[in-house]
C-alpha cells in the first residue's frame, strides 16, 4: 500500500480536510482553537508534510519505511493530544490548557502563522460536528484508527523486508 501514490494522496487530502475544518470552524463559525487545538494542528500539519514526502519516496522501499515510522510517530502525537482534548472536555483531567502554545522559540508557529496556530480561547467543550458529537469525540476514534492501520502497515513493511 505504501508505494501507491493513492495512498500517500489520501493521507495529504485527509490531513488538509481535517486543517480546513478547523479554519472553517474558527474562521466562518467563529470556534477559536484552544492550546491543544493547535498541537493538534500541528500534528496534522506534520502529517501532511510527511505525507509529500512518502509521495515522492514511495518507489524506495528504506524511504518508504522511514517515512512510513514518520507517519506513525506524528499519529501517535495526534492520538495523545485528541485523546487529552477529550479528557479535558469531558472533566477527567484539568489544568492541561493555557493560552501560551508551548512551543519552543525556534519552532514559533504561533508567531510565524498566527493565523492558523495561535491560541484564542481556554480548553473546555469543543464544537459539535453532527448529531451531537463534538470534534474531540469524533477525533480521537479516526486518529485511534489511522494510528492502528499505519502501524500495521509498518509491521508489514519490515515483516516484508526480512523474508525477501
Amino acid at each position: 500500500m505504501g508505494a501507491s501514490a493513492w495512498y500517500w494522496l489520501v493521507l495529504l487530502g485527509g490531513g488538509l480536510a481535517l486543517e480546513g475544518t478547523a479554519l472553517y470552524y474558527q474562521y466562518i463559525l467563529h470556534y477559536g482553537p484552544c492550546v491543544l487545538c493547535i498541537h493538534i494542528r500541528i500534528w496534522v500539519l506534520a502529517l501532511v508534510l510527511v505525507s509529500l514526502a512518502g509521495l515522492a519516496m514511495r518507489r524506495s522501499r528504506p524511504g518508504r519505511l522511514v517515512v512510513q515510522a514518520l507517519v506513525v510517530v506524528c499519529l501517535a502525537g495526534l492520538t495523545e493530544r485528541a485523546w487529552l482534548l477529550l479528557a479535558v472536555e469531558v472533566g477527567r483531567v484539568q489544568g492541561e490548557c493555557s493560552f501560551a502554545s508551548g512551543l519552543p522559540a525556534w519552532l514559533a508557529l504561533d508567531r510565524w502563522f498566527p493565523w492558523l496556530f495561535q491560541v484564542q480561547e481556554a480548553c473546555g467543550v469543543t464544537p459539535p460536528l453532527f448529531f451531537g458529537v463534538t470534534m474531540a469525540e469524533a477525533l480521537l476514534p479516526l486518529a485511534m484508527g489511522l494510528l492502528a492501520l499505519n502501524l500495521l502497515l509498518l509491521l508489514a513493511g519490515i515483516l516484508r523486508g526480512r523474508r525477501a
